[in-house]
């Protein structure tokens, strides 16, 4: 099938994504054309070609599946939501890691080269955004209460922050998947005392940041124009641990909250980005992290927000909102 007449939405994840379902669903009711396609698939299901330099267009060429093509000066928008890429088992390593470079370099650099579709989100912004030391700069530049926080590998530094703030929580600088023994593990925000501080910490920086005296957790999904805040209360540290202690309502925002945030995402030019804050019990907000490819699927079962609706329509215009 075609869609060559049409202005098509790209969207780039992996076979099994209930959220990027949610939003297809949604795009399926606008009678927007969709094609859903993962980098792993190339060589299999997955065909691209693109030309430079040959034509009027800056970029010319397609995108296949087993089922679809599009052209690439068609597309309206990509949703940019979690593509997996190929790492070629069957090749010797170093084969393998060259075919996956070319890849990368030649299937990303290409999509990466239209300027003219809206991108939720680009790839390249999503990982500027992605680091935590940079996040706590730009919130607190924009007005934003951040946590007494320090990154260090200096074993000292790190026992005398902890001996200066009390409860102190590590958390990681970065998801990485890790397995010990076979196991997988996640690294959950934990606290820290100065006992378990050791010449290890030389080894790589570390994030230590002074508890929150919370009372809830906010998740804050922020898409184009349309704010969606759902406070989550579970008297955990940590409300990953067990998703079934969680109880969750909808709240609004103080308009300038709402307004820092949707600055946040301005200044790393991204339409959208989902936002974890914690409320004490004084009302205060306080700024824990943004991610800027968040899980939000389930948070609209839970609470009806039409979440879904609203990344189907800012990929539908097709036109940066923020």
């Amino acid at each position: 099938m075609s869609l060559t007449e049409e202005r098509p939405v790209l969207v780039a994840t992996g076979r099994d994504d209930v959220t990027a379902d949610m939003v297809i669903s949604e795009l399926n009711l606008r009678g927007v054309p969709v094609l859903r396609f993962n980098p792993s698939d190339i060589g299999t299901g997955l065909t691209v070609s693109a030309r430079f330099g040959t034509c009027p267009a800056p970029v010319a060429g397609q995108v296949r599946t087993t089922s679809r093509t599009v052209e690439l000066a068609h597309v309206r928008s990509v949703y940019w939501r979690r593509p997996v890429w190929p790492e070629f088992p069957h090749l010797e390593e170093s084969d393998a890691r060259f075919a996956a470079a070319q890849v990368r370099y030649g299937l990303g650099g290409t999509l990466y080269a239209l300027d003219g579709p809206l991108w939720v989100n680009r790839p390249l912004r999503n990982a500027a955004a992605d680091y935590k030391p940079a996040q706590l700069a730009v919130a607190q530049r924009l007005g934003l209460t951040v946590p007494p926080t320090v990154v260090t590998n200096d074993p000292r530094e790190a026992r005398e922050f902890i001996g200066a703030h009390g409860q102190v929580i590590y958390k990681t600088l970065r998801w990485t998947p890790y397995t010990r023994n076979g196991i997988p593990l996640t690294g959950w925000a934990d606290l820290v005392t100065t006992d378990e501080i050791d010449d290890t910490v030389r080894v790589t920086p570390h994030l230590f940041q002074a508890r929150v005296d919370k009372v809830a957790d906010l998740r804050v999904l922020i898409v184009g124009r349309q704010v969606f805040a759902v406070r989550i209360d579970s008297g955990l540290l940590d409300w990953r641990k067990d998703y079934s202690a969680l109880s969750y309502s909808v709240v609004d925002l103080p308009r300038n909250l709402s307004t820092a945030l949707t600055a946040f995402l301005s200044h790393y030019g991204l339409p959208t980005g989902s936002f974890d804050l914690a409320v004490d019990a004084a009302g205060n907000y306080w700024w824990l992290e943004l991610n800027p490819n968040g899980q939000w699927g389930w948070l609209q079962e839970k609470t009806d927000l039409k979440m879904a609706a609203a990344f189907a329509d800012l990929l539908t215009r097709g036109e940066t909102t923020t």
